[in-house]
C-alpha cells in the first residue's frame, strides 16, 4: 500500500516502524520517489 505522512504541527514527528512475522528483512521494501524531491 502506498501511503505518505504529514507533520502540520510544531513538535517533530517521530515514526516507529514494526515489522511481524517469519521474514523481516528489509529487500522486500519499496521507496518511492517523493514528489517534491524530499528524503
Amino acid at each position: 500500500t502506498l501511503h505518505r505522512l504529514e507533520n502540520p504541527g510544531r513538535v517533530n514527528l517521530e515514526i516507529i516502524e514494526v515489522q511481524n512475522g517469519e521474514y523481516i528483512g528489509e529487500d522486500d521494501i519499496v521507496r518511492f520517489e517523493d514528489d517534491y524531491e524530499r528524503i
